[in-house]
C-alpha cells in the first residue's frame, strides 16, 4: 500500500530527472578530470548514451538501479503498489536497453554499463575512483567490447 496520495506520488516521481543525475555528473566529472572528453546524452546517438567517446567508439551507460530493475541489488526493490505497471515497466526498460546494446555491438562500438549501486554508499569517493580507473583502462587498454561495472561485483 502507497503511503502517499495519487497526487503527492505524481509530484514526487515528475521530479526525478532522466538525465544530468548525480551518478552521471560525478562520472563524468571524475572522467573529465582525467582527461577524458566526451559528447552528453546525444540525440543523434540511439539510446542517448549518457557518455560517448566517438574516439574510442565506445558508449556509457549509467543506470539507475530502480529504474532499470537491477537484480540481486539492495537498491532495487520492486514497489508494492501497482505492481501490473511496474512489472511491465521494468520489463520494457530491460527490453530497451538489450536493444540498444546490442545495436551498438552490431555497429562495432564498445559498450561500457555502469550501475548506479558500483558508485553509491559508503567509500563513495574510492569507489568513484575505482569505477573511474575501471572504465580509464577500458577505453584505452582493453579491446573488450562490452564492460560492466556493478556494485554487486565490488
Amino acid at each position: 500500500m502507497d503511503v502517499l496520495s495519487p497526487e503527492s506520488r505524481h509530484k514526487a516521481m515528475s521530479h526525478i530527472r532522466s538525465k544530468d543525475t548525480r551518478p552521471e555528473k560525478q562520472i563524468r566529472s571524475a572522467l573529465f578530470r582525467a582527461g577524458f572528453r566526451y559528447r552528453i546524452c546525444d540525440k543523434r546517438y540511439p539510446g542517448k548514451p549518457d557518455l560517448i567517446f566517438p574516439r574510442h567508439y565506445a558508449v556509457i551507460f549509467i543506470n539507475g538501479c530502480f529504474w532499470h530493475a537491477h537484480e540481486n541489488c539492495r537498491y532495487f526493490r520492486f514497489p508494492s503498489s501497482n505492481q501490473e505497471f511496474w512489472s511491465n515497466k521494468f520489463r520494457r526498460n530491460r527490453e530497451r536497453d538489450e536493444q540498444v546494446i546490442k545495436y551498438y555491438q552490431d555497429q562495432c562500438w564498445r559498450v561500457c554499463l555502469v550501475w548506479e549501486c558500483a558508485i553509491r554508499g559508503k567509500n563513495s569517493r574510492r569507489r568513484i575512483e575505482n569505477v573511474k580507473n575501471q572504465i580509464m583502462q577500458w577505453l584505452e587498454e582493453s579491446g573488450d567490447p562490452y564492460l560492466e561495472i556493478s556494485g554487486n561485483l565490488l
